[in-house]
């Protein structure tokens, strides 16, 4: 494997051409004109915001003088390491979590995406400090806060995610 790719692999191709375009003085702007892009959607690419297709990126392979597929393969790389994090982040550390928390359900059962709601709820409502950390590791402060907004009755307060 090239190892410039070997370097690069698992960042977004975006980050690597904002560096190469830096390296050889060239502006976003007028490097998107020359290749017959918009200047918006190169941004975006070079802003992690969207993904390289492959049009795109044998355009910059040409004008950069790279081997075809280089950019393509970061892509791929990048998009294999967003998997892996989705995969790994599933649901939270269920040892730091108490079963009798759920003893109307399996706790292996779980849906963390699509129940979010019901289980921030009960855990903010029954559960310990320790429990409610590793829900916000797992969900983030700003979901956290949206949910406990939207529970209709609360006998926590919203203080308490921010501790």
């Amino acid at each position: 494997m090239n190892n410039w790719i070997k370097r690069y692999r698992g960042i977004h191709p975006g980050a690597v051409l904002a560096r190469e375009l830096k390296k050889r003085a060239l502006k976003q702007r007028p490097f998107a004109l020359a290749i017959g892009e918009h200047p918006q959607t190169f941004n975006a690419i070079i802003k992690g915001k969207r993904s390289l297709n492959t049009a795109l990126a044998l355009k910059i392979e040409k004008e950069f003088d790279l081997d075809e597929g280089t950019l393509l393969l970061l892509q791929v790389y990048y998009d294999i390491a967003v998997e892996k994090q989705k995969q790994e982040n599933t649901k939270p550390d269920l040892s730091r979590l108490r079963s009798t928390l759920f003893w109307d359900t399996d706790i292996e059962k779980i849906d963390w995406q699509k129940q979010y709601k019901a289980v921030i709820h009960r855990v903010f409502e029954r559960g310990n400090d320790s429990e409610k950390d590793e829900l916000i590791r797992f969900y983030g402060k700003s979901r956290i806060n949206d949910a406990l907004k939207a529970a209709k009755t609360r006998t926590y307060t919203l203080s308490q995610v921010n501790h």
